[in-house]
């Protein structure tokens, strides 16, 4: 009876869901833990140490007491009923947590909206919602996080059990079963090993003299046109490279995949060979086979042109190749140079064995939603599975889906919105997540530490939790040291987000770490100790357009020595194109001496010239869209300031506060609506009652133009109702003003520097 007593004291003390986290896992769940408050989401000041140096003694304790917990839940029949009993209220509970999310995403936005702007306005969804994903996601980072040494410790989850398997140091290339042989034959072959892009890439050795001269002198570019990408444009520093051709054709045998993509690469890819009717190469589609021509000479890569509904899946496909085809050799190259060292003679020089980094961290993959990572992890599960028989271990799988997967029953029932909308926002979209991922052998570890994980996979909020900023005692970004490539997919998407996370992010990759973290430096590659490893790094960017911003991080941040190409195609007919309603255009042209001041110039024009136009009564019914937040809450400050008759919708603005903005300026209560870029991108309402239309600056999609445009059809209006639009705009919106407006519009309306008048009829 006593023994029984204490095992149920002992169950007392643990929450309802971390019973039901040591019934499924085996071991604690540090979510609701006393020490709640004091767990920060990012790696420990002693993450130096290697996990298994970590888990020894505190560890091997505190496992033994779970155990022990564990088999009493077995054991224990009246546990087990307690158990139960304690589990189905666990999930009453948890159902009663995800309807109260549900309905808060269906709020305005704040659950997207209002993590993106974080410098706008004060972050209360972060305070709110994201501190608990904080503190339940450091398990997806593998952080070994720990409260006070004067209070009670509370280890965060490293996946013990697995911490040997997928460690480097203690692994040789013999226990993977014929890939030892296929190194080998490889390493006696010197023409395979120098014509391999991996080896060709990480084996070239810089001279300061070229570093210095990557670091002052600019690029030199070149101009080529390929049959799928179209112009792509060539640029480097260094001696003028040959400049690539498009191949027609692609044999595998001469892309150097690792041994096991050879082959599940054209079944994992079949999907979207079948949709063409005469595939001219069997294991590329047109894109892919360009595409990845490019990766895998180690080129940095910007591709603009991505869209979610057409080709999306194809781009998220070909990079999860490339990047996987890196870790593998990258890997493979260690365990080998492992079995060798173990096999040499005393007293031999081991500087021929530098194949690491000073971290382990490979590749970085900054993707927006939980779903794309979900994705990706999928595509690289497929990747390594030769056929059903040989199935790969995937260690936290069960977890990985639960966290990261998206119950279908949430979607609320008779939402319709457009295609664009629907593939962008399929799934999980919570944009507060990083993980781990450790690939060695036939094996993958989801939840790896991030110092024991070859790939990372996050979001730039997540990424930003962890970095942290300056002053802060609690940060890390060790792990970034010697990221090898760098992956931004859906690079737009963040604009819509909070554009800073990914500038902070950036700043933070490839620097010199602040503590050993136990590595070897006779394996260290001399790039890595030299601080050169941004030289090497190679940035592949995703977009779904082409913005200044995003320019930016290439053109400034992008430091690879083999050089950059950039898809610089040009539209030749604009969203324009697609307006169905018969309107006048006039594009109005203000004078801005450069791009800071065009903010205040642009402010000054429209309260000066272009509001005192609307604001007669019978100029009623206008809504107003803009852009930027920043000039959303100046302008709103602005019309109570003079006290005129407006409504306004932004992403914060709550469900009751847009229906009544909404219902005002249909019945034309409200003369003006104020109308924000990222609500439209978050909701895609439609605003009915729209007479005239301003848009304070070019929307940053093309396509929100026409979609704006075409709201004017939902209005109920007589013969005699007129329609207008008016568009500010300045020569620094070149590249939004060609995407409404075609190329040859784009650069009449640029030379004339007077105010365009266009009638669009609905045909053209």
């Amino acid at each position: 009876m006593g023994k029984r007593r204490a095992e149920r004291e002992l169950l007392r003390n643990l929450s309802k869901k971390q019973k039901k986290h040591l019934r499924e896992f085996g071991e604690e769940h540090p979510f609701h833990d006393k020490c709640y408050t004091r767990v920060f989401p990012f790696q420990s000041e002693n993450s130096d140490k290697s996990s298994a140096e970590s888990d020894s003694e505190p560890e091997a304790e505190q496992v033994s007491v779970y155990h022990k917990l564990l088999a009493t839940l077995k054991t224990s029949p009246e546990s087990e009923s307690e158990e139960e009993e304690d589990e189905s209220e666990s999930e009453e509970t948890e159902e009663s947590e995800a309807e109260t999310d549900s309905e808060g995403s269906e709020e305005m936005g704040e659950a997207e909206g209002g993590e993106e702007d974080k410098n706008e306005v004060p972050e209360q969804k972060e305070t709110a919602d994201a501190t608990e994903q904080t503190l339940g996601q450091e398990q997806a980072d593998g952080a070994d996080t720990s409260c006070d040494p004067s209070h009670e410790v509370i280890e965060e989850f490293t996946d013990v059990k697995h911490e040997s398997e997928f460690s480097l140091e203690t692994n040789f290339m013999e226990e993977e079963s014929g890939d030892c042989d296929a190194d080998k034959r490889d390493s006696n072959s010197s023409q395979a090993s120098s014509e391999d892009p991996f080896k060709q890439h990480m084996d070239k050795e810089l001279e300061e003299k070229e570093v210095e001269k990557m670091s002052t002198l600019p690029k030199t570019s070149s101009q080529s046109k390929w049959p799928r990408l179209g112009q792509l444009t060539f640029s480097s520093t260094l001696e003028k490279r040959k400049t690539l051709k498009a191949d027609k054709e692609v044999d595998l045998k001469q892309l150097y995949l690792h041994k096991p993509l050879e082959s599940t690469w054209p079944k994992v890819n079949k999907q979207f060979l079948s949709s063409m009717n005469k595939p001219s190469n069997p294991s590329f589609t047109p894109l892919q086979r360009e595409l990845f021509c490019i990766m895998n000479t180690y080129r940095d890569l910007f591709y603009p042109e991505r869209n979610a509904l057409t080709n999306g899946e194809e781009i998220r496909h070909v990079y999860c190749l490339h990047v996987l085809n890196h870790v593998l050799k990258a890997n493979a190259q260690v365990l080998s140079n492992n079995a060798k060292r173990r096999d040499q003679k005393p007293g031999r020089d081991n500087d021929d064995y530098r194949d690491q980094g000073l971290t382990r961290p490979k590749v970085l993959m900054v993707v927006p939603f939980r779903e794309c990572a979900l994705r990706i992890v999928h595509i690289l599960i497929s990747l390594l599975e030769v056929n059903e028989k040989r199935k790969i271990d995937v260690s936290n799988k069960k977890r990985f889906k639960g966290e990261f997967g998206s119950d279908p029953e949430e979607k609320p029932p008779n939402l319709r919105r457009p295609e664009d909308y629907e593939a962008v926002f399929a799934g999980n979209i919570d944009d507060h997540f990083r993980i781990g991922v450790a690939i060695l052998q036939r094996s993958m570890r989801l939840y790896a530490p991030f110092y024991s994980s070859d790939i990372i996979i996050a979001s730039p909020l997540g990424m930003r939790t962890v970095i942290g900023a300056e002053g802060e005692k609690k940060r890390d970004f060790d792990f970034l040291s010697s990221i090898e490539i760098l992956v931004i997919d859906q690079a737009d998407i963040y604009l819509m987000q909070n554009w800073e996370h990914v500038l902070h992010l950036i700043k933070h990759i490839n620097l010199l770490p602040l503590e050993s973290h136990g590595v070897d430096f006779s394996r260290v590659r001399m790039l890595n100790l030299n601080n050169w490893s941004k030289y090497y790094r190679q940035t592949l960017l995703f977009s779904a357009l082409q913005d200044p911003q995003i320019n930016s991080i290439f053109n400034r941040h992008c430091f690879n020595y083999v050089g950059q190409v950039a898809v610089r195609n040009v539209p030749l007919s604009g969203s324009i194109s697609h307006v169905v309603v018969q309107l006048p255009h006039v594009f109005r042209r203000l004078e801005a001496e450069n791009v800071t001041s065009a903010i205040e110039t642009r402010f000054q024009f429209f309260i000066n010239k272009v509001l005192p136009e609307y604001r007669d009564a019978i100029m009623s019914h206008t809504l107003i869209y803009v852009p930027s937040y920043f000039d959303y809450v100046r302008l709103r400050n602005y019309f109570k300031k003079e006290d005129l008759n407006f409504t306004h919708i932004c992403e914060y603005t709550k469900k009751a506060g847009v229906c009544r903005a909404r219902r005002f300026f249909l019945k034309g209560e409200k003369q003006f609506l104020l109308f924000t870029e990222r609500f439209h991108f978050y909701k895609r309402y439609m605003i009915k009652g729209i007479r005239n239309l301003i848009f304070y600056e070019l929307p940053t999609y093309s396509h929100f133009y026409s979609e704006i445009c075409n709201m004017m059809k939902a209005t109920d209006s007589g013969a005699d109702a007129t329609w207008t639009c008016t568009v500010l705009y300045s020569k620094y919106d070149a590249q939004k003003l060609a995407a409404v407006v075609g190329i040859d519009r784009t650069a009449q309306m640029l030379q004339s520097k007077k105010d365009v008048h266009l009638f669009v009829t609905g045909e053209n």
